[in-house]
């Protein structure tokens, strides 16, 4: 006999949970406040970069775990999801190529040795390449004219968040997985509707739910510039060392740029400030001339769901309630590992992935808990 499962929230964990789940043959009900754009989700503002090693510069060893596992992870699911739906996702496994001004060569130099440190504690991670002018040409010949050296991480990837997004509601669609859309709506509205198990995926609009345990959620504001860049032609996501405004510029098809890099611990939504546009664009700027002459297609904000110890946690309050959140900024990072260690835990299987990303299952009484 199958499940029945009721997922609240349609961003990116509650379209994967849905997507697996369906393919499982379980039965599915999708909810969300937003609409099927997923205007409201952090997924939609998002470089969706894949960079274990870059980002283990400033994060904890079991995120670069479930990175390292999500790459070859995104892979097979892309590679899956795309042979099912007209809307191809966009991924590319070539690596970040990491620049910096002759000024910050000595934040680039403890850069590469913070990185080399992490390689040696965790050989899964491939050892960064160091490029002299000739090489960086060879590789990157779009900035050569500005930059004599570089850093290479090989193996890191990306992929196009809103195809993904729109690829996953077109496979729902298709299966005719019911989706309620501008339905808010709290988990404990559907307990005992016949579901097995409601999974709750909304970020921060879970809040709520949150509030008063020993690991609140909160939101850290982020800022994201997508620009049409036709004269740039970089051809991997490319980030530049900055003491001020270290940023990230991610090339995605038909010649868009996402450009970005802002973190900002608040969870006010308004528009981009003039600030950051300014420091983000000309830190662009300064790696290609061509964005000059860019067109501002969309300068968007969203605020990311982030846990007290900035780690992402599956939690189950009461029997039949999942609770999956605090991605942080390693949504996409991270989504497959979290996705497949959710799917251990509701078939009853050995919680091997939990244990493996040092993942807690955490299962204590939550004051807003559903009864």
């Amino acid at each position: 006999m199958s499940m029945s499962y009721a997922i609240v929230g349609a961003g990116l964990m509650g379209r994967m949970m849905a997507y697996a789940l369906t393919k499982s043959g379980s039965r599915v009900e999708l909810f969300e406040r937003s609409g099927p754009e997923a205007e409201h989700s952090a997924a939609r503002v998002a470089a969706s970069m894949l960079a274990p090693l870059a980002e283990s510069a400033i994060t904890e060893a079991p995120v670069v775990r479930m990175g390292l596992y999500g790459l070859d992870r995104w892979k097979q699911l892309i590679t899956e999801l795309n042979a099912q739906v007209s809307q191809q996702t966009y991924f590319q496994q070539d690596g970040t190529l990491v620049l910096w001004h002759r000024l910050d060569a000595p934040e680039a130099q403890r850069f590469a040795e913070h990185l080399e440190r992490n390689v040696r504690m965790n050989p899964a991670l491939a050892t960064p390449w160091h490029l002299d002018g000739k090489a960086l040409t060879e590789l990157e010949p779009a900035v050569a004219e500005r930059f004599t050296q570089g850093l290479f991480l090989p193996r890191e990837g990306q992929l196009d968040n809103r195809q993904l997004l729109t690829g996953l509601l077109e496979f729902l669609t298709k299966a005719q997985v019911p989706m309620h859309w501008h339905r808010a709506i709290e988990p404990n509205e559907l307990r005992g509707h016949g579901f097995d198990w409601v999974i709750d995926c909304r970020g921060l609009g879970a809040k709520a739910s949150w509030a008063d345990t020993r690991n609140p959620l909160r939101g850290v504001r982020g800022e994201v510039i997508r620009v049409h860049a036709p004269e740039v032609k970089l051809k991997r996501p490319t980030r530049l060392i900055h003491p001020r405004y270290p940023i990230y510029i991610a090339p995605k098809e038909n010649d868009l740029y996402v450009i970005g890099a802002t973190e900002i611990e608040s969870d006010d939504l308004s528009p981009v400030s003039v600030r950051s546009s300014m420091e983000l664009l000309s830190a662009a700027y300064s790696v290609h001339s061509g964005f000059a002459e860019a067109r501002i297609v969309e300068a968007a904000t969203q605020c990311r769901p982030t846990l007290k110890n900035n780690l992402p946690e599956i939690c189950i309050p009461e029997p039949g309630l999942m609770q999956i959140n605090g991605l942080y900024r390693h949504g996409y990072l991270i989504a497959p590992a979290m996705m497949d260690a959710a799917l251990q835990v509701l078939r009853g299987e050995s919680q091997t992935l939990a244990k493996r990303f040092d993942l807690q299952i955490q299962q204590a009484t939550l004051s807003q808990s559903l009864v």
